[in-house]
C-alpha cells in the first residue's frame, strides 16, 4: 500500500541547488535512511515530506487518512512545562483527541453519541494506556523525573523527551531527523530493538551505520540534487553503490575515449558534405553533450603531525566531583603514542570531563596530571559555539594555520584544504552562520586538524558528521602518528578506531577493557562485572604471520605489437559500418512513427531497433578497442 509519493520535486536556497527534479515512493513497511554529504538536502528533504516546507516545484501525493509523526532536528519547547506536560502537547491525532475526551468527561451536557464515538475513538488509537506507555519510553530513553521542568534539563535529555512524544503518537509513516544523537549505546541498542518491532513506515536520517545495518530496508542517498535509492541495509547498499559507480565510471571513460577520438578525427578536417560524415559530426556532438560529472565528494586526509616524544599524558590518581556528585574516582592511566581509546558510559557519567582534564581545560579536584613537553593537543569539542557566525569560513581556518604540510611534504593552503573538505571557493567567502550545522562541525574539524596536533582528544566527534566525512576520518585516524582518545556512542565508528575502551560505570567509576567496542560487549556480555585492564591483558603483538616465499617471474619475450590481417580490414571498415547501423536505427525510428496504430508491426520494429542498438554498441565497443590498438602501435614505432 502505497502511503506518499513525491513527483519532480525541487528545492533550491540562493543559489544552492538542493533537490533536483526527484521522485520517489513510501510504502507500508517501508524502513528508509536517508543519507548523504552535510548540506545535500537531508533534512530539507525530510521538512517536504512531513509538510512543513514547500517545495520550489513537483507534487507530494499523501494517501488518504495517512498520519505522519515528524522528529525535528530543532524542536521548540515549553521551559516551565513538566516532562510529562511536554510529551502530551501539541496537536497531534492522539493528543487532540485525549483533551477532547476529558473535556467531554467534564460536561454534563455532552450527548450520549458523542461520547460513544469518542470512547471508540479512544479504543481504536489505544489511547487509554498512553500515559504508561508514554513513562516506559521515557524510561526506557533515560528520563525518570517526569515532574522534572523541561527548562532545567540538558540539550540531550530534551531531545529524548522529543523522541518519545514522536514514538507514542501513532502513525502510518514515523519520520525522524537524527534519532540517535544524544543516546548512549544501551539506548540506541533499545531504540532498534522498538523500530524493528514497530509498525508502519518509516523514514529518517541518521549517521549511525550499525543503526542503519540493522533496522532499515532501503537507502536513499542525496548527491548533488539527485536521488538514487537502493534495496536492502547499510550493507547492501554499501555494495550495490560501488556497482553503480563501477558502472558510471566505465561508460564515462568509454565515453571519452570516444569522444577522444572523435574529436581527433574533426580536427583533421571533416568532409562534412556527405550523409556520412554529417552523421558522425552529430554523434562528435552527441558524445560531447553526454558527459557524466564523475567527481566524487570526498576528504582526503593525509596531514604530517607535529613529533611526539615518550611522554604523552600521565594521569595519577585524579578525582573530580561537581558538588556532591563524584565523575571521576581515583582514576590512573599513562596515554601511550599510539594509543586509540574509546570512551564509553551514559550521558552526564564524566566523560566529557576526562576529555578536558587530558586536554588541560580543567584541572582535577586532587591527584596529579603531567603532560609531555611536545604534546600538541587537538581538541574537538562537542560545541561550536566559540564559532563566529559572522567570520568568514576562510578566515577562521586561517586562525588555525595559513597552509598544512602533508605527509608527503607537498604544502597545501587554507583555500586548498577547504575544497578538499568541500567548501567551493565561492562558500569559503561566506559568514560561517550561513552553514548548516553538520557543515560547521566539519569546517571545525577542519580548523583542529589544520593546527598540526600530535594529539586527538575527540568530544562526539560522530555527531553530525556525515558518513562520507565519518569514513575519511576514520581513514586518517588510522595513520594518524600520535595518540587519540575519542569519546562516542557510534559503535560503528569505535569498531573501527578503538583498541581499548573506557567505561564510565557511574560514581566516577571507570573500567578499562582491551579491544574495541565488539570485544567490550561481547566481554561485558560473558562477565557483567567487567575485568581490569590488568586482568584481561591480551597478547595482540607477538603473532608471527606466514611468510611466502614469491618466486621471481619468468623473463617474458615481448613480440612486436601490430594488427592482425583481420584486424586490420575490420579497422578500416569499423567507421562505415557504425554510420551503416545508426542509419538503419535512424530509419526504424521513423517506420514507428508511422506504424504506431499496427500493434503487430510496431512490435516487429521495435524487435529490431533493439537487435540493431545491440550491433551498435558491441561495434562500438570494438572501434575503441581498434583505436587504442592503433594508437598504441603508433607510439611503439617512434620509440
Amino acid at each position: 500500500m502505497n502511503l506518499l509519493s513525491a513527483e519532480n520535486i525541487s528545492k533550491s536556497y540562493s543559489e544552492k541547488l538542493l533537490l533536483q527534479n526527484i521522485s520517489f515512493g513510501i510504502d507500508a513497511g517501508d524502513k528508509i535512511g536517508i543519507i548523504g554529504i552535510n548540506g545535500t538536502g537531508k533534512t530539507t528533504l525530510l521538512k517536504i515530506v512531513a509538510g512543513v516546507e514547500e517545495a520550489d516545484e513537483g507534487r507530494l501525493i499523501k494517501g488518504n487518512g495517512v498520519r505522519i509523526e515528524y522528529l525535528p532536528q530543532d524542536i521548540a519547547f515549553e521551559p516551565e512545562a513538566t516532562v510529562l506536560e511536554q510529551i502530551f502537547h501539541g496537536e497531534s491525532p492522539l493528543m487532540s483527541l485525549i483533551r477532547a475526551y476529558a473535556e467531554a468527561i467534564q460536561n454534563p451536557d455532552t450527548p450520549d453519541e458523542k461520547m460513544v464515538r469518542l470512547t471508540q475513538d479512544m479504543d481504536a488509537m489505544n489511547a487509554w494506556n498512553v500515559e504508561s506507555e508514554a513513562k516506559a519510553i521515557l524510561t526506557k530513553l533515560g528520563i525518570t523525573n517526569f515532574t522534572a521542568k523541561v527548562g532545567s534539563l540538558s540539550g540531550g535529555q530534551k531531545k529524548r523527551i522529543a523522541l518519545a512524544a514522536a514514538l507514542i503518537n501513532p502513525s502510518d509513516l514515523l519520520i525522524l531527523d537524527e534519532p540517535t544523537n544524544h543516546l548512549d549505546h544501551d539506548i540506541i541498542d533499545w531504540l532498534e530493538d522498538y523500530l524493528n518491532k514497530r509498525k508502519g513506515a518509516l523514514l529518517m536520517i541518521t549517521h549511525d551505520r550499525y543503526f542503519l545495518d540493522r533496522v532499515v530496508n532501503q537507502i536513499i542517498e542525496l548527491d548533488r540534487g539527485n536521488l538514487y535509492p537502493y534495496r536492502g541495509n547499510y550493507d547492501s547498499f554499501l555494495e550495490k553503490k560501488l556497482e553503480r559507480e563501477e558502472i558510471a565510471a566505465a561508460n564515462e571513460r568509454k565515453r571519452q575515449g570516444l569522444f577522444r577520438k572523435e574529436l581527433a578525427w574533426i580536427r583533421r578536417g571533416a568532409r562534412a558534405r556527405t550523409t556520412k560524415q554529417k552523421a558522425r559530426i552529430e554523434r562528435f556532438e552527441a558524445l560531447k553533450e553526454s558527459g557524466v560529472d564523475l567527481s566524487e565528494s570526498k576528504l582526503e586526509l593525509s596531514l604530517a603531525g607535529s613529533r611526539l616524544g615518550k611522554k604523552v599524558v600521565e594521569l595519577e590518581h585524579v578525582n573530580k566531583a561537581f558538588g556532591e556528585k563524584k565523575v571521576i574516582d581515583d582514576f590512573s592511566y599513562i596515554l601511550l603514542r599510539k594509543d586509540r581509546v574509546g570512551i564509553l558510559g551514559p550521558n552526564g557519567t564524566g566523560k566529557t570531563t576526562l576529555i578536558n582534564i587530558l586536554a588541560g581545560k580543567m584541572k582535577p579536584d586532587s591527584g596529579k596530571v603531567e603532560m609531555g613537553d611536545t604534546v600538541k593537543i587537538g581538541l574537538f569539542s562537542q560545541e561550536t559555539n566559540h564559532m563566529d557566525d559572522d567570520t568568514r569560513v576562510i578566515e577562521y581556518i586561517r586562525e588555525g594555520s595559513e597552509y598544512l604540510t602533508t605527509a608527503e611534504g607537498d604544502k597545501i593552503t587554507a583555500s586548498q584544504m577547504l575544497e578538499r573538505f568541500l567548501f567551493p571557493p565561492a562558500m569559503q567567502w561566506a559568514p560561517i552562520g550561513k552553514l548548516s550545522g553538520g557543515e560547521k562541525r566539519r569546517l571545525y574539524l577542519l580548523r583542529v586538524l589544520m593546527e598540526g596536533p600530535n594529539v586527538l582528544l575527540l568530544d562526539e566527534p560522530t555527531n553530525d558528521l556525515d558518513i562520507e566525512t565519518l569514513r575519511i576520518l576514520e581513514d586518517y585516524l588510522e595513520d594518524f602518528p600520535g595518540a587519540v582518545v575519542a569519546v562516542s556512542h557510534d559503535r560503528y565508528f569505535l569498531d573501527k578506531m578503538a583498541e581499548k575502551i573506557f567505561v564510565f560505570m557511574g560514581s566516577g567509576k571507570v573500567r578499562q577493557y582491551t579491544g574495541n567496542y565488539t570485544d567490550y560487549k561481547t566481554s561485558s556480555i560473558a562477565d557483567p562485572e567487567g575485568y581490569a585492564e590488568e586482568q584481561r591483558t591480551r597478547d595482540k603483538g607477538n603473532k608471527q604471520s606466514n611468510l611466502i616465499e614469491k618466486k621471481q617471474p619468468e623473463q617474458v619475450k615481448v613480440k612486436p605489437l601490430k594488427f592482425s590481417f583481420k584486424e586490420q580490414k575490420e579497422f578500416e571498415e569499423i567507421d562505415d559500418v557504425i554510420v551503416d547501423l545508426e542509419s538503419k536505427i535512424q530509419e526504424i525510428e521513423e517506420r514507428i512513427l508511422q506504424a504506431a496504430s499496427e500493434y503487430s508491426v510496431l512490435q516487429q520494429l521495435v524487435e529490431e531497433k533493439e537487435a540493431l542498438q545491440k550491433q551498435l554498441e558491441q561495434k562500438m565497443d570494438r572501434w575503441m578497442y581498434l583505436n587504442e590498438l592503433a594508437e598504441e602501435i603508433e607510439k611503439r614505432k617512434q620509440t
